[in-house]
């Protein structure tokens, strides 16, 4: 297990006051990280680093709101101030999702979810990027893409174009951040139930939905583990530019 220890590592992940977000800290901080844990809700934040200070782990709440870049330059700047250091993890996992007909969504929700989801994306990855590239440190971000990415879905056309784009986005700032030593990966998971789907994935059309994945289930968040240690620890060191499918076999349906 050495291999994928994250020990005296120091990893941000965006939107973890709940769902994934929330998980992959708990995962990280159980791996030896110091895990900073960004969102908008700081009393849910602060709830979540004592949790994991309760497991024995270290966590720094810090506000940021990944639409704003002035919130996000804010958050960078506490960072250093309190660590003295960049985050040399990443796990851009905030998003959100506003679902409607195609012709029908207005400009305010599609502009909603790419603020979100691609350029808050962009926006965290390269504060990042230059924070590590200043202090002469090499790291690994990690992009929350979607299987959604890679496959069609009706109602869902913003989330899914944004997904999309964060998964050549990866492969961009992998190209580019190569020289500087920092790994840019991707991780495209299937269906878990967070508070964007849960009520869909309880109704008839996501049984449904069920019954057309391999595994004829939906995920479990520790499912992911696997991955995204691999991806932020030394166990990936020569992993970059890639996105790793986590979805029971979703995508292998057939048409």
């Amino acid at each position: 297990m050495s291999l994928f220890s994250l020990a005296n590592r120091t990893a941000l992940v965006t939107g973890a006051s709940s769902g994934l977000g929330e998980h992959f800290a708990h995962v990280l901080a159980g791996a030896g990280a110091t895990v900073v844990i960004a969102a908008r809700r700081m009393d849910r934040l602060e709830d979540v680093a004592a949790d994991i200070a309760a497991k024995g782990g270290k966590a720094l709440p810090v506000e940021m709101d990944v639409t704003r870049d002035g919130s996000v330059v804010a958050a960078f700047d506490s960072i250093r101030e309190a660590l003295g250091r960049p985050c040399d993890i990443v796990i851009n996992n905030s998003g959100m999702s506003r679902g409607g007909w195609f012709r029908e969504q207005s400009e305010e929700d599609w502009n909603a979810v790419m603020d979100t989801n691609l350029t808050g994306v962009w926006r965290v990855g390269k504060h990042a990027t230059n924070a590590m590239i200043a202090a002469g440190a090499k790291g690994s971000i990690v992009n929350i893409a979607s299987i959604t990415a890679h496959r069609t879905q009706f109602m869902t056309t913003a989330y899914c174009v944004s997904k999309a784009g964060v998964d050549h986005l990866t492969r961009h700032m992998a190209l580019e951040n190569a020289r500087y030593g920092i790994r840019v990966n991707a991780i495209s998971p299937g269906y878990y139930k967070t508070a964007i789907n849960d009520e869909y994935l309880d109704s008839e059309a996501g049984e449904a939905m069920r019954k057309r994945i391999a595994f004829r289930r939906f995920g479990e968040y520790r499912e992911l583990d696997g991955a995204l240690l691999l991806l932020s620890s030394e166990a990936g060191s020569y992993m970059t530019g890639s996105t790793i499918v986590v979805d029971g076999g979703h995508l292998l349906s057939s048409l």
